[in-house]
């Protein structure tokens, strides 16, 4: 495990403890903490864990408490109680040193405002942690063409930040956070601020940087379709409290709550929902019609709405869908519309 958080409070303002305790014995707020204690409730008892390569995306409204938890992982802030560990290692006993070993070559962060260095030219602002570390002149140059290529900037090192486009300001500072080659990647809505456009192509980048650099990612949005788009799972906070934890389709399939209900109602289904989740039993299906299955089409669990609309509109058969090449499951088209109605009993 890379990031595990145990049990974490953050309280800004006096009686942190007293707040602590009540909270958890008279089940408090965050309004009625601020109005009874006048402090703020940022963080309240979360727990999550992040694995190798994960990219985990941490979704609220403004002041759920997503950027302070965030804060929280390599101690920006110190948390109220709780403990972070980084691979195994408490990080709340770390000393000064230690902490600037942790941010400086363990961790990471992109936030939305880049602040590059106005007086630098692009290569020496992505290779400044690198010379901070004392990174001879030419190593360090050469780790920052190459993070540039990465991230589509070649030709750009030259250049000073204010001869840069916002998406490319965003890019540079990608690029400068890759440079330290950190085992972590904290992001705090790194694309919020651009054109819907530029956005998404810097998105569609982050993912291919993702699959090839396999950085541990904790990434903070407000935008469910960002978090879809990007996240291996999903944590969605209200009001300091952590309220579900899944992948974009058991957040999507199921809600544990009305407020995360809400939060996903207007999201599209059709990339989200796979075979697997709307398929019914084989054995029921094949023993009720008795059909050669052999002339079904045929899709496999990972399968999106999709994929299978494209299938069914082909056919008239139910879509066969095999794993390993043998039959698991069957989706009709009564299942698939169950599915993208967003009925919860598919198979019936």
């Amino acid at each position: 495990m890379v990031i595990a958080c145990k049990k974490l409070w953050k309280i800004f303002g006096e009686h942190g403890d007293e707040v602590m305790k009540t909270v958890q014995e008279e089940g408090l707020g965050k309004a009625e903490v601020l109005e009874r204690f006048q402090s703020v409730l940022a963080v309240a008892d979360v727990s999550f864990e992040v694995t190798q390569g994960e990219i985990f995306c941490i979704m609220g409204l403004s002041g759920s408490g997503k950027s302070t938890l965030l804060r929280l992982i390599n101690r920006l802030i110190e948390p109220t109680c709780g403990q972070i560990l980084i691979n195994g290692e408490d990080i709340g006993n770390l000393d000064a040193k230690g902490l600037r070993t942790l941010r400086s070559a363990k961790i990471g962060m992109v936030f939305q405002n880049v602040a590059l260095l106005p007086h630098r030219v692009v290569r020496d602002n992505v290779a400044f942690a690198l010379e901070l570390r004392h990174v001879a002149q030419p190593e360090r140059y050469e780790v920052a063409e190459r993070m540039l290529h990465h991230v589509g900037l070649s030709g750009w090192e030259d250049r000073m930040p204010s001869e840069l486009s916002g998406g490319m300001q965003q890019r540079v500072g990608l690029a400068r956070a890759l440079a330290a080659d950190p085992d972590i990647l904290l992001m705090d809505e790194p694309f919020s601020a651009l054109d819907p456009l530029i956005r998404r192509q810097l998105q569609g980048q982050f993912l291919e940087l993702s699959s090839v650099l396999r950085k541990t990612t904790v990434f903070i949005t407000h935008d469910l379709d960002e978090a879809i788009r990007l996240g291996n799972r999903i944590a969605i906070m209200k009001d300091g409290f952590l309220m579900q934890i899944g992948t974009p389709e058991e957040i999507v399939t199921k809600p544990v709550d009305d407020y995360v209900a809400e939060f996903v109602k207007g999201i599209s289904r059709l990339t989200l929902i796979h075979a697997h989740t709307v398929m019914q039993p084989i054995d029921a299906y094949h023993g009720a019609m008795g059909e050669d299955l052999a002339c079904f089409p045929t899709a496999p669990p990972e399968a999106d709405l999709n994929d299978l609309i494209n299938l069914s509109v082909d056919t008239d058969k139910p879509i066969l869908i095999l794993k390993d090449r043998k039959p698991i499951g069957i989706v009709t088209k009564r299942n698939l519309l169950r599915g993208i109605q967003g009925e919860e009993n598919y198979g019936g």
